[in-house]
């Protein structure tokens, strides 16, 4: 649902255009060379190793999002919702190489900005910003992201409406995007970045939006900054109430809290094996939550869970973990209970793994 967040005053920024010299007598036999329009192949082409998938590991949660590079020494821009949470920040360039965010340089908490930093291995390439202030309706757009696992996506549309938001305003895009494309660039027909991609109306069939790209220019000339566990430390999540409202009423949170001794049969194949299950399962069914599919949502949890808890080969502690989430599901009385309790069984295993993993075993 979009909301009306972006506050504060209009940045009007400087005009980028290239005025014709004036002649002594006569009319200059020059032309202006207009700009180059690409398609979102080349745009693709040109601009993907400017772009990165940016993973917040928030314990068992890892939060998916994009970024671009905005410095030939490593500063890249995204929005600020993809690095809150008090994570480890890993930035994954295009050539398939990872590289954890040193700082975070400047935010826009209003406008849903962000610029972190890395150490690159070398000078980085960089996209060319644009001028969002000359986008109108109809001009065409070209989103990348990477939305899931689904790395480096793009999708073309038009700019649908440019909507004013308090004295701010954002863009409405027809190009689809998804989670984990929040943070991406939006380009125009010239491959320049008029937009940031932030967010998807879940009231709405293909609602996507961006913050216009002349609001994160001042954040480019900010220098220093804070490490990231700084960031962390001053934006530290609060703890998440557990009592949930629903259309079907109100869903207590209960995530098992096991030992560690219940993957003591388990070989490091089966545990990553269920790990990387249970990730899949919630990538799919929680954006259909979300939307209010939850039948959907149950679905994928449960078939998932059935798939594991019937493999006779998996060691009996994870067997029987999923076995009891499916037995407690069954006693619920609607769907959208009963998809809170196999993610609950889903957190729960994750929760025991990732302990596992930390302790080194």
């Amino acid at each position: 649902m979009l909301k009306a967040s972006l506050r504060g005053a209009l940045i009007v920024a400087s005009a980028l255009g290239v005025s014709a010299p004036l002649a002594a007598c006569g009319p200059s036999s020059k032309q202006v060379k207009k700009p180059e329009q690409l398609t979102p192949r080349e745009v693709m082409h040109r601009f993907k190793p400017a772009i990165v998938r940016i993973e917040n590991h928030m314990g068992a949660r890892i939060g998916v999002g994009t970024g671009f590079f905005v410095s030939p020494e490593g500063r890249i821009a995204t929005n600020l919702h993809v690095i809150m949470g008090g994570g480890i920040l890993r930035v994954k360039l295009s050539d398939g190489s990872v590289h954890l965010a040193k700082r975070v340089v400047a935010i826009d908490q209003a406008r849903d900005l962000a610029i972190i930093e890395i150490d690159p291995p070398a000078a980085m390439p960089t996209v060319q910003l644009g001028d969002s202030d000359v986008v109108e309706p109809g001009d065409a757009v070209i989103a990348v992201g990477n939305p899931l696992q689904l790395d480096y996506t793009v999708s073309d549309g038009l700019i649908s409406s440019v909507r004013p938001i308090e004295n701010d305003v954002i863009l409405q895009i027809s190009a689809p995007i998804s989670q984990g494309s929040s943070g991406g660039p939006l380009f125009n027909a010239f491959g320049e970045v008029i937009g940031v991609a932030t967010m998807v109306s879940s009231e709405g069939q293909n609602l996507n939006f961006g913050v216009p790209v002349n609001y994160l220019k001042p954040l480019l000339a900010h220098d220093g900054g804070e490490t990231v566990a700084e960031f962390a430390a001053r934006f530290k999540p609060k703890r998440r109430p557990g009592l949930i409202k629903t259309d079907a009423g109100i869903v207590e949170r209960d995530v098992p809290s096991h030992d560690i001794a219940i993957l003591k049969d388990c070989s490091r194949e089966e545990v990553l094996k269920v790990f990387n299950g249970i990730q899949r399962a919630i990538e799919l069914g929680a954006p259909l939550y979300n939307d209010g599919d939850h039948q959907a949502c149950f679905n994928i949890y449960e078939q998932t869970a059935t798939h594991f808890e019937k493999d006779p080969q998996l060691c009996k502690g994870l067997r029987d973990s999923l076995g009891a989430g499916l037995l407690k599901a069954e006693t619920q009385g609607d769907v959208t209970h009963k998809a809170w309790v196999m993610r609950d069984t889903f957190d729960g295993i994750l929760k025991v793994i990732v302990e596992l993993a930390q302790r080194g075993q």
